[in-house]
């Protein structure tokens, strides 16, 4: 376990031996299951670890053209690319960085596909489409929700394709059990099996969270099995993002302050909620910190100052650039680390630099016990993003 004295502060730190046991059981699971399951860059996309992916999978999703060039050049394979909208200015570049390309609507389809053909490349095209059924509680995170602009309805698709749709592509998860997906495929096969046949593959997206301890991953196993049985001619492709660094690495802090108003005690950290862990604050969630114990959020409250309760502040000018409530088993001291885990996943994808607060620095913990300080950031990055 990775020592947080021995990395600067602030710091993401990935740990390798981690990294490696999710990649092998994903890979167990395709294997088994006689599934592709690739990497989507929306969650995770730190490519300087590349190469340990490359010894799991082949090929990973994008969202936008620079993800599809980081693929091409980083990861060193085409992607397997959706975006909500192409335009004509970039769709030269996602076939040139592409092996499959997915479009949101018809209407997409047909203005961009007459360049794939004509183009000649040997490029895989496909439609999302959308069961209208989904178990994702939070709206934001909710790509089924009504009147969403994700994919198309069965009720607008005609009974026989038009040239060059090859695929379906229907993302219905977010961190994901697989009996979820058993149930969501009761649905996608309701509502669109009988466009299968004239299909080669289906795309089932990402939110399989099957590194998660108490996911069932014999059952998902089994499910997907059942899948290629019913439909041996469809390549079967699942892409999650979450699955593969999840809870593979640590955000490491210090504390800078502590400060009191109202016997409420905060503790104002070099790294901020808003800027390093935007999620914490859309989805939400209070997350683990090491050695200390999540408390409901109101707790700090009426905590006595003996409880050691804290909330946690990070240091940007936001008013709610905060959460709580943590209990330690010591007074808190300024100098002190304090260490956010599983902050790998949906974290330096998203961060931002509000404020212009010191981005974290990123690294790896190998195998070895040696820390490979990846990329440290100054002002330069800062400022080279304004005008």
């Amino acid at each position: 376990m990775l020592n947080p004295d021995n990395v600067p502060s602030p710091c993401y730190v990935m740990e390798e031996d981690l990294l490696r046991k999710n990649l092998s059981l994903i890979k167990h699971v395709a294997d088994t299951a006689g599934v592709e399951i690739i990497l989507a860059f929306k969650a995770f996309a730190m490519w300087k670890s590349f190469p340990i992916f490359r010894e799991y999978i082949d090929y990973t999703t994008a969202s936008s053209e620079y993800e599809a060039r980081l693929a091409y050049e980083e990861f060193g394979s085409k992607a397997h690319t959706y975006s909500p909208a192409y335009t004509e200015a970039n769709f030269p570049a996602f076939m040139r960085y592409s092996s499959h390309i997915t479009f949101n609507s018809l209407s997409q389809f047909n203005r961009f596909y007459p360049q794939v053909k004509e183009s000649g490349a040997p490029i895989s095209c496909g439609l999302r489409v959308n069961p209208e059924y989904s178990e994702v509680e939070v709206e934001l995170y909710n790509p089924c929700a009504p009147g969403t602009r994700f994919g198309v309805t069965a009720d607008l698709l005609p009974d026989l394709l038009p040239e060059g749709i090859e695929g379906f592509h229907c993302h219905c998860h977010c961190e994901s059990s697989s009996y979820e997906l058993e149930r969501t495929l009761v649905h996608i096969e309701e509502h669109f099996s009988r466009w299968f046949p004239q299909l080669k593959w289906l795309n089932l997206g990402g939110g399989h969270l099957m590194t998660r301890s108490d996911y069932d991953t014999d059952h998902l196993i089994r499910l997907l099995q059942g899948l290629k049985a019913r439909y041996p001619h469809l390549h079967i492709i699942l892409e999650p993002g979450s699955a593969f660094t999840w809870q593979t690495g640590t955000l490491v802090s210090t504390v800078v302050d502590i400060v009191e108003s109202r016997g409420i005690r905060t503790a104002i950290l070099d790294v901020s909620f808003t800027c390093h862990m935007p999620d914490c604050l859309e989805m939400p969630y209070q997350p683990r910190v090491r050695g200390a114990e999540s408390l409901p959020s109101d707790a700090v409250k009426s905590a006595k100052k003996e409880e050691h309760i804290y909330r946690l502040g990070g240091n940007s000018c936001l008013s709610g650039d905060y959460m709580g409530s943590w209990r330690f088993d010591h007074e808190l001291q300024v100098g002190e680390r304090v260490v956010f885990e599983d902050m790998i996943h949906y974290t330096m994808v998203k961060t931002n630099m509000f404020n212009g607060i010191h981005h974290p620095s990123i690294a790896l913990l190998h195998s070895s016990g040696e820390v490979e300080i990846y990329r440290t950031f100054k002002y330069e990055d800062y400022r080279d993003r304004m005008c």
